[in-house]
């Protein structure tokens, strides 16, 4: 990144070049500390019936799983005050402490899943005690997602940030679903059919402990961003004035910048709520629509996964090309028209691995393309100041509401044979909002950050 940057409440000046070295290991930072992430959120959806069996047993499977469900929404929702606590710190004393926190906050809360009683050996303390870990896990996500998607744009030159943008928020998510889907494949291998059940999901949650790994050895390589770096060093100077003592969340939701939230969440929700019905929902699909076995299924998963690395790459990419708001629009579209089709294919396909494999490979694609050019859109609605709280607040409340689609779509579906028309119907409305979003939201492409 080289030239002249400005920013509302940013530095200015010219900017030294980035080494190479230094660019590649910021986009590898936020690429596999987000996908680490996504990929401890994922473990529970995996082994989301099993979960519902033995904390959340009821006589009807879908109340059972719309408990699981409302568990991973739990998660969703205290991200946003993950967000204003890390944000805030990460915007006044760089993002890469806050992200090595955060990381291994997130791993050894997720590994502690894989210790929990269950409800048949400690009563009601067991669900009690798996919910108040969704809160923790949560509260650690929400600090990942201020670090992860500022320190990875933040260090890209401007025409890649796009690419960028699809690498971290939309292929980092592919990478930490493929993740589980190889811990699921390698696992159920390991305790196959009801040794899964009794041990195997265990070792699903044990694995998080490598996001914590992670986060100590990247703590030790990363350097701070250098856009928050040359702010601090233009304050010092006095090049540019000191930022008002007025806390980030009184500013995101001030007059400042309360505008500019509420239509940042049109996208972010339409955005979560699309990825969270389409990879987040599939493992769901396939276990009780399509009733495919777990090995077969891992494979679906997988490829479903590769999918949404693609997809968002392209449109990340696309985005640099003709803007975020055309790719958006295009997004939206698959979403409204593509999704509902998709899942009534589905389940007309049941039976047929391959077909089915088909329809998880397609509605994987529309789910990518809806995230890839959200971060680095919400990085340009912000200036360097604000820019983690504003982005991880955008993205966490949007993410949050939109997390909780998957509980109203197991509690408005009766009976397992009526999740894919259920299904339909909510991506079709939230494909409309998204488009609506994709509408009235401001060219951000070229924006300095």
């Amino acid at each position: 990144m080289s030239g002249t940057t400005t920013s509302p409440g940013g530095a200015t000046g010219a900017a030294a070049p980035i080494p190479p070295r230094k660019v590649l290991l910021a986009a590898f930072a936020s690429t596999f500390g987000w996908a680490l992430d996504l990929f401890d959120l994922f473990l529970l959806l995996y082994v989301a019936p099993i979960v519902g069996r033995l904390f959340f047993p009821s006589h009807t499977p879908t109340l059972s799983l719309a408990a699981v469900y409302a568990s991973f929404a739990v998660a969703l929702l205290v991200r946003p005050l993950g967000s204003a606590i890390f944000g805030a710190y990460a915007d006044r004393k760089g993002r890469k402490l806050a992200l090595m926190v955060a990381m291994v906050g997130v791993g050894l809360a997720t590994a502690a899943f894989g210790v929990l009683p269950t409800i048949e050996q400690v009563g009601l303390l067991a669900p009690v005690l798996f919910l108040v870990l969704r809160v923790v896990q949560g509260l650690f996500v929400g600090g990942i997602v201020a670090s992860t998607h500022t320190i990875g744009t933040e260090s890209i030159p401007p025409r890649y940030r796009g690419l960028v943008s699809g690498l971290v928020g939309g292929a980092g998510a592919g990478i930490g679903a493929l993740m589980a889907s190889f811990a699921y494949f390698v696992l159920s291998g390991i305790f196959p059919d009801a040794q899964f059940d009794q041990w195997g999901w265990r070792f699903m949650f044990f694995t998080g402990l490598i996001s914590t790994a992670f986060g100590l050895i990247m703590f030790k390589f990363l350097e701070e961003s250098p856009v928050w770096k040359q702010l601090q060093e233009a304050k010092a100077s006095g090049k540019v004035a000191a930022a008002p003592k007025v806390s980030p969340l009184r500013r995101v939701f001030g007059r400042e910048y309360r505008k500019v939230m509420l239509v940042n969440l049109l996208i972010t929700f339409g955005g979560g709520a699309t990825y969270y019905l389409t990879s987040g929902y599939l493992p769901t699909l396939l276990n009780l629509v399509a009733k495919v076995p777990h090995g077969e299924s891992s494979h679906i998963l997988m490829w479903g996964s590769v999918a949404v690395i693609v997809s968002a790459l392209f449109f990340g990419w696309l985005s640099d090309k003709v803007g975020r708001k055309p790719s958006f629009i295009v997004a939206g579209l698959a979403a409204l028209v593509g999704l509902p089709l998709l899942f009534h294919g589905v389940s007309g396909a049941a039976g047929s691995v391959d077909t089915v494999l088909l329809y998880a490979v397609a509605i994987s694609l529309i789910g990518g393309a809806a995230i890839a050019p959200i971060m680095i859109f919400l990085n340009e609605r912000f200036s360097t100041d604000l820019r983690a709280s504003g982005t991880g607040l955008s993205w966490n409340i949007g993410f949050a509401l939109g997390g909780t689609m998957p509980t109203f779509v197991s509690l408005a579906s009766a009976t397992p044979a009526q999740i894919p028309t259920v299904l339909a119907v909510f991506t079709g409305a939230i494909g409309l909002i998204y488009l609506i979003g994709a509408v009235v939201i401001p060219e951000t492409r070229g924006r300095t950050l």
